[in-house]
């Protein structure tokens, strides 16, 4: 799979995994928040958005943790590392 394919082509679903206050600073327009702390207590909820889910965050280390996690929970999912390259890869949607 292809990353800036699925975030160019809206093929899958973004997550933002920071906490609340650094979605609100920022963020990738479309995103959902799920900070990190409670993907654990969301995954009914993960499990029904369109696959895959690209899970981003500040430096790409929380989206990584949550990536590992939901791949264990048998979800599609990729680490599309920092919002910001997120947020530029849907940026160059023509």
């Amino acid at each position: 799979m292809n990353i800036k394919v699925i975030i160019r082509e809206k093929q899958g679903t973004i997550i933002d995994v920071r906490t609340l206050a650094e979605f609100i600073g920022g963020n990738v327009e479309g995103s959902i928040n799920i900070p990190l702390q409670e993907i654990t207590n969301k995954i009914d909820e993960l499990k029904n958005l369109k696959q895959p889910l690209v899970l981003c965050c500040a430096s790409g280390n929380r989206s990584g943790q949550a990536h590992r996690y939901l791949t264990q929970q048998g979800i599609e999912c990729l680490n599309g590392g920092p919002w910001l390259d997120v947020n530029y890869y849907q940026s160059q949607i023509v």
